[in-house]
């Protein structure tokens, strides 16, 4: 989780209120976060703070929270917010190499050395954590003064610009940042693929940002600036929008005033947006959650507490919630406000009403006993992820493609959905070990989906110069004997499996799994070079009551 650094001294002054450190040591973690140390020399405090706020991850928006968690405020913060009649225009060039920018000015800031920290850190986390490494959002900070409105974003041949990027004195075209500059061989990655990069210019050609990759040298923020323009970019354009609502908000807290930017072309807004976002919270649904008895009232005391703004309206709660939480996806991350600004240590310690007996899940009983044959049998387990790519899951293993539940915004091309099948990790991992000796045998007891139902397979892979048919075969009726399981084997034509050496497994005339020969062509494609076999079934299904006979 992020961690977060600041001096004691510091915080004291953005709260507004003295505090003493015990108490903070104390409170600090009811918001949401783990007290990570604290220095009594230096009064260095570093807090680690949950990945689902990132408004958390900068002294400034600890300070926020805080003052309404200890009651020094109450309810919903508000910034003033007034229009500017700068202008950035986003060119149709933009749309295909990296669609979205959106932008903000902070006036009449005092740049201190704390400040500049604090900024950074900030930056290169939400980099970090809501960028996905800048690749979905990337955030730029510039002195104002040095450059000259309307701003442009466009895509631009890489040899076609030069400027002198941070950290360096001499002019580079974006193809030589992307060579010899550090930044831009650690991002280069991002780029990969484009024949155009995106860049930020103004009304006199002068480069402000080569997003995602690095600023120009001239837009350097120091202590002398006083007025500063952000540009945050990005392939989500609901993300790029609250990163710049939680760096503008944490500049104001020290002072800043808050500007808009006109966004004109593919996009047309204007940013940064502070205006409250609107929820309903079913009273009796919190309630049910929370084991609680509380009334409107007393919840939306508590999310005040918690930075809200909240009106009972009969049997529903209307909250007001901050522009910059961009945790809050459903009515429920609001009820989990409504705990912490009770307070957990306010539940109580009330002994459970009846005494039960607890006792292992069918499936998780399904797994160990598989797991316990399997390495009886000399297979070594393996845990892969549940993410992978349609590729991987059909197309990879010459099936048809099949419906599967897709990743929103995946972060690579690798983890797109969830799996249907345990076969292509285990392939994924004989084909990162094919330098070493064979033969390997490898197996999973692991969690695929089947439309919305998650179920346990058990699956294996054994590769070497002999393998065959016979080897997976007897394996198979080894496990299902000794699962006390009455399966019958008969010949199947599925596409993994090359013809007349593959089999289907089925229970009580049902298809449960399959095994065989791995096709050379998914051999192939997995870049592997000696013959697999390999089987997969529904362990869950296998195993449902007969387990009590394997014990």
């Amino acid at each position: 989780m992020p961690v977060v650094t600041f001096v004691y001294d510091d915080l004291i002054s953005l709260l507004g209120r003295e505090v003493s450190v015990d108490t903070l040591l104390d409170r600090v973690p009811q918001v949401g976060a783990d007290v990570h140390s604290y220095d009594e020399s230096t009064k260095e405090m570093s807090i680690e703070f949950f990945p689902d706020r990132p408004d958390l991850y900068s002294v400034e928006g600890a300070a926020r929270a805080l003052r309404t968690f200890l009651g020094f405020e109450s309810g919903l913060t508000s910034y003033e917010v007034s229009d500017s009649d700068v202008v950035l225009e986003l060119d149709e060039s933009i749309k295909a190499v990296r669609p979205y920018m959106v932008a903000g000015i902070i006036e009449d800031i005092t740049i201190t050395d704390e400040l500049i920290r604090s900024l950074m850190e900030l930056q290169e986390k939400l980099h970090l954590t809501m960028g996905r490494k800048r690749s979905k959002v990337s955030i730029g900070i510039h002195d104002l003064d040095k450059v000259t409105p309307p701003f442009t974003y466009k895509a631009v041949d890489p040899e076609s610009v030069t400027f002198v990027p941070l950290a360096k004195t001499e002019r580079m075209n974006l193809r030589e940042i992307l060579e010899r500059h550090e930044k831009g061989v650690d991002y280069a990655y991002i780029l990969e693929g484009k024949d155009s990069y995106p860049l930020l210019v103004d009304s006199r050609g002068e480069v402000l940002s080569f997003p995602p990759i690095i600023n120009g040298v001239l837009t350097t923020v120091t202590t002398e600036t006083r007025n500063v323009f952000l540009d945050v970019t990005g392939t989500d354009l609901n993300a790029i929008n609250y990163a710049l609502n939680i760096v503008a908000t944490a500049m104001a807290e020290r002072g800043g005033k808050i500007k808009t930017v006109k966004i004109r072309g593919t996009q047309n807004e204007v940013t940064p947006n502070l205006e409250p976002r609107k929820w309903t919270v079913r009273i009796a649904d919190a309630n049910s959650l929370l084991g609680t008895r509380f009334d409107g009232a007393q919840m939306a005391a508590a999310l005040a507490k918690m930075g809200y703004d909240a009106e009972p309206r009969g049997e529903e709660l209307e909250v007001l919630a901050p522009a910059w939480r961009m945790d809050l996806i459903h009515p429920v991350d609001i009820m989990e406000d409504v705990a912490k600004g009770h307070g957990y240590e306010n539940f109580g310690k009330e002994l459970p009403a009846q005494q039960t007996f607890g006792s292992e899940l069918l499936s998780s009983k399904a797994s160990d006993v598989a797991r316990q044959l399997m390495v009886g049998y000399g297979y070594l387990e393996a845990t892969t992820l549940t993410l992978s790519s349609e590729e991987d899951q059909f197309d990879r293993l010459r099936l048809p493609r099949g419906e599967v539940i897709e990743v929103l915004n995946p972060i690579s091309e690798d983890h797109t959905c969830l799996r249907v099948s345990l076969l292509p990790s285990l392939m994924s991992v004989l084909r990162r070990n094919k330098h070493r000796d064979l033969p390997q045998r490898l197996f999973e007891v692991g969690d695929v989906m089947q439309g919305i139902k998650r179920k346990k397979h058990l699956a294996a892979v054994s590769i070497s110069a002999r393998a065959s048919f016979t080897e997976v075969k007897s394996l198979v009726e080894s496990i299902m004997r000794d699962l006390s399981v009455k399966s019958v084997i008969r010949p199947t034509a599925v596409g993994t499996y090359l013809d007349g050496r593959g089999a289907e497994i089925v229970v009580d005339d049902k298809v449960i799994g399959a095994f065989g020969e791995v096709h050379p062509q998914v051999i192939t494609d997995f870049e592997l070079g000696y013959p697999v076999v390999a089987f997969e079934f529904d362990l869950e299904t296998v195993t449902e009551g007969k387990l009590e006979k394997v014990a």
